[in-house]
């Protein structure tokens, strides 16, 4: 059984064993003695107020006594030796202590695992500059990895490479999460909190300016029309960190077209983008064709021409990745590189604002045959997307 009192400034271990001989014997022998495999080390000259010449049946009926710690400028200083650490340990005066302090399950010694993560002494409360406050310090207590924990990690380990060769093995792995999201975990700043309110003044803006647009598009040449979405673009698909008009695509050797517009995302990957002006007479017939209401020329047309850029792109491959690259280098961050990897097109065009439902059930099907490769969207998609948007941060906010 191991104790600890505070006595004349003095931090006191008591140590009272079925069997008290071995701690005599040890002393007599070595000058010292180990407890606990070793997280305790005491010599002689730590004995508290107990002669070890004496006999041992004047100290039997007593606990063996050892000064664990000194205190000194408000901390109990603990010296490495005692802990078999590299570094000494600070514990402040009115931290209560006890023997889980020190050993964790399995006989752990908490503060030797401690040491080998650290260049410097060890303060636990009080003021002093870099230290673990008590309350921090009884959290990581509480949070060190029990027997069962352990247990479970190890049979999440073996599990993981059994399951490969044996159908009957259990998931460990599972059984070890379960174990770990019942234990309290590190928490940090809420970031979404932090940026909400930019977001939704960011957002409302980007809705203010398509709406203005969408009364004035007659004033808008397709160009500088072009220009003012793909600013929106940026800020609705953040994963796009650059926009490139004109970009060539290799036809055949002899042959280039160009693209109206690249894009280029943060992991080097490119993507197409059409936008064309918000005419509403763009992308659905008014009247049935055998029953169905079909695309019209202009949505069907700038369909075929995307695909066909992505079939030129795929066929350009490698080649075309580093003629990019280093066509673009100078407005790419360093050591970036463009990828050629199943491109995707993006078409915004017309409006669907006046549609019936069926036009609207048909469009969808048009849209649904192209998803896999070219997601297609109208204006009010966009005013739609950005409502939904405004609508969830001020849910949150």
């Amino acid at each position: 059984m191991i104790n600890f009192r505070v006595e004349n400034n003095l931090l006191i271990f008591i140590y009272d064993p079925h069997y008290k001989e071995w701690v005599f014997e040890k002393l007599k022998e070595h000058k010292k003695v180990s407890i606990k495999k070793g997280t305790f080390v005491f010599g002689v000259k730590d004995l508290f107020e107990q002669n070890l010449d004496k006999s041992l049946s004047e100290n039997y009926d007593k606990p063996i006594e050892f000064i664990l710690g000194k205190l000194e400028n408000n901390y109990f200083k603990i010296d490495k030796s005692k802990l078999s650490t590299k570094r000494d340990l600070f514990i402040y005066k009115n931290v209560v202590i006890d023997l889980d302090f020190f050993i964790a399950s399995r006989g752990v010694s908490i503060f030797k695992k401690i040491d080998k993560l650290l260049k410097e002494d060890i303060y636990i409360g009080g003021e002093k500059d870099n230290n673990i406050p008590k309350e921090e310090f009884n959290k990581m207590l509480k949070d060190f990895p029990k027997s069962y924990e352990l247990e479970k990690y190890v049979d999440a380990r073996l599990s993981s490479v059994l399951k490969n060769y044996f159908n009957t093995t259990m998931d460990g792995e599972e059984k070890y999460n379960a174990c770990m999201n019942k234990k309290i975990s590190i928490k940090g700043k809420n970031i979404y909190k932090i940026f909400q309110e930019n977001e939704l003044v960011k957002y409302q803006s980007v809705r203010r300016k398509l709406e203005l647009m969408l009364k004035s598009e007659d004033k808008y040449n397709e160009k500088q029309w072009q220009k003012e979405i793909f600013q929106i673009i940026l800020l609705l698909y953040p994963k796009y960190i650059a926009i490139f008009n004109e970009a060539p695509v290799k036809y055949s050797r002899k042959k280039n077209k160009r693209l109206d517009y690249l894009l280029v995302d943060a992991g080097g990957n490119i993507d197409i983008v059409e936008v064309k002006l918000p005419r509403k007479n763009l992308i659905i017939t008014k009247n049935l064709y055998r029953n169905n209401y079909i695309p019209l020329r202009d949505l069907s047309g700038t369909v075929m021409q995307v695909e066909k850029y992505i079939f030129h792109l795929n066929r350009w491959g490698e080649n075309g990745e580093k003629y990019l690259t280093n066509k673009y280098r100078g407005s790419l961050p360093k050591k970036f590189g463009i990828k050629i990897i199943n491109p995707c097109g993006l078409i915004i065009m017309g409006r669907d604002a006046g549609l019936s439902e069926d036009q609207k059930n048909d469009f969808e099907v048009v849209r649904r045959k192209y998803k896999n490769v070219i997601d297609i969207l109208t204006y009010d998609d966009l005013i739609r997307r950005l409502n939904f948007i405004i609508s969830q941060l001020k849910l949150n906010n």
